[in-house]
C-alpha cells in the first residue's frame, strides 16, 4: 500500500537490494523474516528497514515480521517490474553484446525489442534474441514500436548526437553507459548513468585506505 508522501530516491535505490536478498531467501524456501534478521543480513539497522517499508504503508506484522514472498511481490509492484517496458540498445560492441546477451530484462521490468549499430561487421548478427539492425533504421523502428527506454553503449563522443536524435523522436528515458550527461541538454529526461570507472576508482580508494567496505 503506497503512501501519498513522496519517497526519497535513497529509499528507492535500496529496494532492488531488498528484492535481491528476498529472492535468495525465497529460493531457500524461507517464508518469514524479522526486521532485525533482515537488517543483520543487509547491513542496515532494523529501524532503517522499518522506516524504508513504512514509506509504502508498512508490510510487517507485530510479533511475526515479514512474509518473504508477499514482501518480495510488493517490492516488485512498487518498482513496476510488471510493466515490461519495451527498450532498445544502441551500440553492439563488447559491452553492448554482454548486456544484450546476459541481462535478465524480463525479470527487471523491460523487454529488449531492438539492437542497433553502424558497423557492417556486426549488423545482421544476433544477440539477446535480436538481430543487430543498421543504426540508420532507428527512426522508422521507433515510430513503429515506440520503445520506452534506450540503452546507450557507445563512446562518450557519440552519446550526445545519438541522445539528441532519440530525444527528437520522443525518447525520454535512458540507461547510459557513455560518460556524457544527457540531462545537461535535456533536463526533462529520466536517466540512469552507469560509470564503471567511478566504481572501480572507489574500490581502489577502499583498498588504498585499508578500511572496511
Amino acid at each position: 500500500m503506497r503512501k501519498e508522501k513522496p519517497v526519497s530516491m535513497s529509499v528507492i535505490r535500496r529496494l532492488p537490494r531488498y528484492h535481491r536478498f528476498l529472492s535468495e531467501l525465497a529460493k531457500n524456501s524461507v517464508t518469514r523474516i524479522s526486521s532485525q534478521e533482515l537488517s543483520e543480513k543487509m547491513g542496515f539497522t532494523a529501524s532503517q528497514v522499518r522506516q524504508d517499508f513504512n514509506c509504502f504503508g508498512g508490510f510487517g506484522q507485530q510479533g511475526y515480521g515479514y512474509n518473504v514472498p508477499q514482501l518480495r511481490a510488493a517490492i516488485e509492484e512498487i518498482l513496476g517490474l510488471q510493466n515490461q517496458f519495451p527498450c532498445i540498445l544502441v551500440g553492439a560492441g563488447n559491452l553492448g553484446k554482454a548486456i544484450a546477451g546476459h541481462m535478465p530484462f524480463m525479470q527487471l521490468g523491460f523487454r529488449l525489442i531492438g539492437v542497433f549499430d553502424n558497423s557492417p561487421k556486426v549488423i545482421g548478427q544476433k544477440i539477446g534474441g535480436q538481430d543487430i539492425r543498421p543504426y540508420d533504421t532507428i527512426g522508422a523502428f521507433y515510430q513503429e514500436h515506440q520503445p520506452a527506454m534506450a540503452i546507450l553503449c557507445v563512446p562518450k563522443e557519440n552519446v550526445e548526437a545519438i541522445a539528441d536524435e532519440l530525444y527528437g523522436l520522443g525518447m525520454r528515458s535512458f540507461w547510459n553507459f557513455g560518460h556524457y550527461d544527457i540531462v545537461l541538454k535535456h533536463p526533462d529526461v529520466t536517466v540512469e548513468n552507469v560509470h564503471m570507472n567511478d566504481s572501480l576508482m572507489t574500490l581502489c580508494y577502499k583498498l588504498s585506505a585499508g578500511g572496511p567496505s
